[in-house]
């Protein structure tokens, strides 16, 4: 008989009870009644699983989720559970897989116990993956599943539920929170708007009061200006109604007004024409003071310096006059004469 098997199964070969052949996905001529055969998963393998545990506050919840394995070790595993298949019909002759399965959702159902077991309810509802990793990490270093070569590579925890009753407890504790969270907004909204409004109307009557301040303001005004118009004109009636002799006396009592103010104003330019001469006179003394410590040739060397040429020689011809019987022989050139009548 030829026994042809699939590529994702390891066969286990035996005959007489003894093995002699192994691998994956072999073929082979034998005959059924000296020969047999267990064939091991390959692939990995999924296992759903609900659990139905107990919080720490004594609640029930329900763990639903699905775990990933795969057998490492084929030997190991084909000792442990039974894989042996009909030769004829390449059939499990009992259901290894399932009860694999079985064994190995019961060990992550003590974690799972054990976790949850830490847990509140609230929590625990809210805690998948923190669930799944504690849970993943105690299977993949359990003893038990390492001794039947098996290595669970996934976890996965696809919902935590509270039983109905406390389910809709809950539901309507947060569906009391929300509803109050809803009136405290609508409350606070409520508030905010009269607070709004209230501010507008406060704006109002303020602008209002402004109004009426500019108003009286404006009214007071025209009352000031109406009884400063009245003064004026009931003082022009006065003016108008005197007599000609006290409209003379006013124009006298102007005239003289105004006479005292022109000797009040001649008597401060007098006063100032004083001082301005005493000034003049101190001034002129203190530089002939100063003169008068000069002498004369020093006075006659200043006096010279900004004179012109023809002063000076004016002033030299007077001096040759004046000592003129000192004067022995006196030559003056026609070039200078001629320069001199010219100029």
């Amino acid at each position: 008989m030829f026994v042809k098997f699939l590529p994702n199964q390891y066969i286990l070969r035996y005959r007489k009870g003894k093995l002699v052949a192994e691998g994956q996905g072999l073929s082979f001529l034998c005959m059924e009644q000296f020969n047999s055969a267990c064939a091991v998963p390959v692939s990995n393998t999924d296992a759903d699983f609900i659990f139905e545990e107990q919080t720490h506050d004594f609640q029930k919840v329900s763990v639903q989720g699905q775990l990933t394995y795969r057998i490492t070790d084929y030997k190991l595993t084909a000792s442990a559970i039974d894989f042996t298949v009909n030769l004829r019909t390449r059939q499990y002759i009992n259901e290894p897989m399932r009860a694999l399965s079985k064994r190995i959702v019961n060990i992550a159902g003590v974690l799972v116990k054990g976790v949850v077991g830490e847990m509140e309810m609230t929590e625990a509802v809210q805690s998948s993956r923190a669930l799944a990793e504690k849970v993943l990490s105690g299977l993949q270093n359990d003893a038990e599943l390492k001794g039947l070569g098996i290595a669970v590579t996934g976890f996965s925890v696809l919902q935590i539920a509270a039983a109905p009753e406390t389910a809709r407890a809950l539901e309507a504790s947060t569906r009391e929170e929300i509803l109050r969270q809803a009136d405290d907004a609508l409350y606070e909204r409520r508030n905010a708007s009269i607070e709004q409004e209230r501010r507008v109307k406060e704006n109002e009557l303020n602008t209002e009061i402004s109004v009426e301040e500019k108003k009286k303001q404006i009214r007071e005004t025209e009352i000031a200006t109406k009884r400063m118009v009245l003064e004026k004109e009931n003082e022009i009636e006065r003016i108008r109604t005197l007599s000609e002799a006290e409209r003379e006396q006013l124009k006298l009592d102007a005239a003289i007004e105004l006479e005292r103010k022109r000797r009040e104003l001649a008597d401060l330019r007098l006063e100032n024409a004083r001082k301005e001469a005493d000034a003049e006179a101190y001034r002129i003394s203190a530089v002939m003071d100063a003169y008068n410590k000069l002498s004369p040739e020093v006075l006659v060397a200043l006096a010279t310096l900004n004179m012109e040429p023809e002063t000076l020689i004016a002033q030299a011809f007077d001096k040759l006059a004046v000592n003129s019987e000192k004067i022995g022989t006196l030559n003056i050139t026609p070039d200078l004469l001629a320069s001199l009548t010219t100029r």
